[in-house]
């Protein structure tokens, strides 16, 4: 329908359109945040899987689809290899020390640098099963780690899953900070809140007298967006070799949170749960 405002549950026309899909029967997701980029090599997997690991160090059950499929990188971050075990009754989740479960292509595959060469219908298709036959269980916060782009598995994501809401991540330069328009104007046309953005290689700090380096510019034209929307903007992440190397040895959990503190803080209070006490 020319007309379509992509938003299905208040549409009283019949079409092909794609309805949500429900996760299954023994999965229980209380809040469900999509982190998207409108390009890539912005760090998008790197800040969902510190929003997880931040927001499992606070008490919540957390999870991380990964919905990259073609590019998965989570579980290397977290230190999980091996395959991926089911039954009858559905898939089961890997799980990382700290207890996030996790669900990637990556851990389907026999080595981890195999390529994933696949069209779209069948990626997308992938990442449906994730949401669908994957047994949860008891999730807090579920965190997507969306491929780049505004195209078919980000479209996927939007429809099939209901989402509470939108992390955008950038980076200073204003050719990348035009694309996050693309992004929020994307998470604008389907109706799904944007929470705010995260400016990832915001910095450097000199190791030597602890001054900020702009290498990347000053991050105006991600201001001038974050302005123009109405959104906060979460983090300013800076270039830093600790959580660099964390996330290239799997301890990702144990990197310092202290650059997305502001951002855990407006998540948990925007999208507030009750924590589980097991």
């Amino acid at each position: 329908m020319s007309a379509c405002n992509h938003n299905c549950e208040s549409c009283k026309e019949k079409c092909d359109a794609p309805q949500q899909e429900q996760p299954h029967e023994l999965s229980r997701i209380k809040r469900v945040i999509a982190v998207v980029s409108g390009k890539g090599g912005v760090g998008k997997s790197s800040v969902t899987a510190l929003l997880a690991s931040a927001m499992r160090g606070k008490g919540y059950n957390c999870a991380v689809l990964d919905a990259d499929i073609t590019g998965a990188s989570i579980p290397k971050m977290f230190g999980v290899n091996g395959g991926l075990n089911g039954d009858g009754t559905g898939i089961f989740p890997a799980q990382a020390k700290s207890g996030i479960k996790l669900v990637s292509s990556n851990l389907l595959l026999e080595h981890e640098t195999d390529p994933v060469v696949w069209r779209g219908p069948i990626i997308a298709g992938m990442v449906k099963q994730f949401w669908t036959d994957v047994i949860w269980g008891d999730v807090d916060y579920m965190f997507i780690d969306c491929p780049p782009g505004t195209g078919d598995v980000p479209l996927t994501v939007f429809q099939s899953i209901k989402i509470d809401g939108i992390v955008v991540v950038t980076t200073p330069q204003e050719l990348v900070s035009m694309i996050v328009e693309k992004a929020v104007n994307m998470a604008n046309m389907m109706k799904i809140p944007v929470l705010g953005i995260v400016e990832n290689m915001s910095y450097v700090l000199c190791p030597h007298c602890n001054d900020r380096i702009d290498v990347f510019g000053t991050g105006k034209a991600v201001k001038e967006v974050s302005q123009k929307f109405g959104l906060p903007l979460l983090a300013e992440i800076p270039y830093d070799k600790g959580i660099v190397k964390a996330a290239d040895e799997g301890k990702i959990d144990e990197c310092d949170k202290k650059y997305i503190a502001s951002a855990v803080d407006i998540l948990e209070s925007g999208l507030p749960v009750s924590k589980h006490t097991d």
